[in-house]
């Protein structure tokens, strides 16, 4: 068959399957050096901690966060895109935490979270770290303060917390 059938041939089937509703999820992207914050504009790579990418349907390259915490707020705004395809999030059971090492991603909604510890993200902010399984989380609890939840049970709270009220000022008088 020429290329050009195939390849022809292999999106009919992609718009197929799509149509049928059938969706491949894809894998975990690695991180390399070109992964830039989908927030903060800086490289990802360049920050400690555990970090997300997100996959929107449709798109082959995933937004990337220097922190859990800005994966899982994305997820959150209502400004953003609803039809994802995975989140990914280094498992920290098996990660080094400077430097999270390929093939240590997992799908986000299925991880343990230890948040509301001592220990800060990446971006120096309190971070949701993720884990692959409930007692590696409790354990990381355990030693660092916190508390241990699932995806969907994190507090929109801890997450997007709400900004300094200003002082008020009274007019002079």
């Amino acid at each position: 068959m020429p290329r050009r059938f195939r390849a022809l041939f292999a999106a009919f089937s992609a718009a197929l399957a799509a149509a049928c509703g059938e969706s491949e999820t894809p894998s975990p992207a690695e991180l390399t050096r070109d992964a830039i914050g989908h927030y903060c504009g800086m490289i990802v790579a360049d920050h400690p901690g555990p970090k997300g990418h997100i996959f929107i349907e449709g798109t082959a390259e995933p937004l990337w966060f220097s922190s859990v915490r800005d994966a899982i707020a994305f997820t959150m705004l209502p400004e953003e895109p609803k039809r994802i395809a995975a989140i990914y999030v280094n498992d920290m059971g098996r990660a080094d935490r400077d430097s999270p090492e390929p093939g240590t991603w997992i799908e986000a909604r299925g991880a343990w979270y230890a948040i509301e510890t001592r220990r800060p993200g990446g971006m120096g902010a309190p971070e949701a770290i993720p884990f692959a399984d409930r007692p590696a989380a409790e354990a990381f609890a355990a030693a660092h303060g916190g508390r241990v939840t699932a995806f969907e049970d994190i507090p929109e709270s801890f997450i997007l917390p709400a900004p300094p009220t200003a002082p008020t000022h009274e007019p002079p008088g």
